[in-house]
């Protein structure tokens, strides 16, 4: 009996949506207007379509700004990709522009000169950290001796002091065991670049008769058999005339700046640049 009624309650909620379909398009015809009852169906009906169709817009909605937001994401995650590796190559391109400035710089010196030059780059600092001293990529078996001078565009940076084959070690001239031969380009007064283990030097022995003044600058004398003459070594800071004192107090700011300094040109002796040359051969 149950199954009965069961059958019977379904057969009559179909007949009854049949009922309403048909209400509906018997008035969706030529008729202007819908019956009374098909004004009450639809008014009983049309709420729920409209919730319906309301929670089926938000949901696609959803669904559709879901979607667009993870595609966004995901081309906001290439596009910083995009740039960072566009920042890096940016990097790259000014090192490399700096690089070739530099070396452009250093032809120009070497064209200038009438001995023969060897261009070496520093790759690192005296490892003992006791002297001025920084490691450069070029040794005894590219033509380097002992108290060789090295220079750059700037003027004297120092001297190689020990070497390996293929490694040398070049003594800063503000260290405090370096001593540089020089006159002040001006007056032709003499005295000796020392070191102050700083980025500061001073110009020792000169007479208090002398004539220096600051600005005034200061390079080597061509004596001592290491550095040619004529090579900027600094320009004078401060000069002081100390009472009871035979020589006056000179400071001087070295014309190289060591802290950025990368490249250098080592000034070989001639038996030593053919060998060099015998060895690119």
């Amino acid at each position: 009996m149950k199954g009965i009624k069961r059958i019977l309650k379904i057969l009559a909620w179909i007949l009854f949506i049949g009922f309403v379909f048909l209400l509906l398009s018997s008035g969706s015809g030529q008729r202007p207007a819908w019956n009374t009852t098909g004004q009450v169906v639809i008014e009983s009906t049309s709420p729920f379509q409209n919730f319906i169709k309301t929670i089926a817009g938000a949901v696609e909605g959803f669904w559709l700004n879901y979607f667009h937001l993870v595609h966004v994401r995901q081309e906001n995650i290439q596009l910083k990709t995009a740039v960072n590796t566009l920042n890096m190559e940016n990097s790259r391109y000014r090192e490399l522009l700096s690089t070739h400035e530099r070396l452009k710089d250093l032809l120009q010196f070497k064209q200038t000169t009438n001995q023969p030059v060897l261009a070496a780059q520093l790759i690192g600092l005296d490892p003992t950290g006791w002297f001025k001293s920084v490691i450069i990529n070029k040794g005894k078996n590219s033509g380097l001796e002992v108290d060789m001078p090295v220079v750059n565009t700037d003027g004297v940076v120092g001297k190689i002091v020990s070497f390996s084959p293929n490694y040398a070690k070049v003594l800063l001239i503000i260290d405090q065991n370096s001593a540089v031969d020089c006159l002040v380009q001006r007056s032709r007064d003499r005295g000796i670049v020392k070191g102050l283990s700083t980025e500061k030097c001073k110009l020792n022995y000169v007479v208090k008769s002398s004539d220096v003044a600051v600005g005034d600058i200061v390079v080597t004398s061509g004596l001592g058999g290491v550095f040619p003459k004529g090579i900027p070594v600094g320009e004078v800071l401060n000069v002081e005339d100390i009472p009871g004192e035979l020589f006056k107090d000179i400071e001087i700011r070295p014309a190289v700046d060591f802290s950025k300094l990368e490249e250098v040109l080592i000034i070989l002796k001639e038996d030593n640049s053919s060998i060099h040359q015998k060895k690119e051969n």
